[in-house]
């Protein structure tokens, strides 16, 4: 029997894998988000994803002595503007300025997925462009107040007001942007013959 394990805490993540009804546990991992500085864009959340599935492989070696037919998926998502990731914003300050700089301007959310099971690793990543309408500082700061999007990259979550509101144009996977490309995902767990 197949177990499936979501090394993620992003209630984001876990509702995409229920609508794909994809039975799972979540099992966090501790693992710092910290990269080299020497990678791609397309290379850090895939850098950041393995990190996670290997730090929940090992919690589970430790707790139940083995990983055998357990399938580990791990993402992390960043938001590239201008070769640079805004990261997740620590205050309000810091969630303005991402949506400032975001506003009437084209992005990439970039989210990079690992997939461990038994001796097999997938590791992918999922690029979508994303283009605000102009924002006015009086919106943005309703959405931080009242959304408070402190634990979002790029400060914003797109099925939230601000997505309806906000966004003009999106190019690519819209669940990527919320934090899964579970569709391409869902592709690669078949192609290990599992489901």
């Amino acid at each position: 029997m197949h177990q499936f394990i979501l090394a993620s805490q992003s209630p984001r993540r876990k509702a995409l894998l229920e609508w794909a009804e994809l039975p799972f546990e979540i099992i966090v991992s501790e693992a710092e988000e910290n990269y080299p500085f020497n990678l791609s864009m397309e290379e850090v959340p895939v850098f950041i994803a393995k990190n996670k599935a290997t730090a929940v492989k090992a919690k589970i070696l430790q707790e139940r002595g083995s990983v055998q037919h357990t399938c580990i998926i791990a993402a992390d998502t960043v938001v590239v503007l201008d070769e640079t990731i805004l990261g997740k914003p620590i205050d309000k300050a810091a969630a303005m300025s991402s949506l400032q700089k975001l506003a009437g301007r084209i992005h990439e959310v970039i989210t990079g997925v690992v997939v461990l099971y038994n001796e097999h690793e997938i590791a992918f990543s999922e690029t979508t462009k994303v283009e605000f309408h102009p924002l006015t500082k009086e919106q943005i700061e309703f959405y931080v107040d009242k959304y408070q999007p402190y634990d979002k990259a790029g400060a914003y979550a797109i099925q939230e007001w601000i997505g309806v509101v906000g966004i003009k144009k999106i190019e690519g996977d819209f669940y990527n942007v919320m934090g899964l490309p579970v569709s391409k995902l869902m592709q690669k767990i078949k192609q290990l013959g599992i489901d």
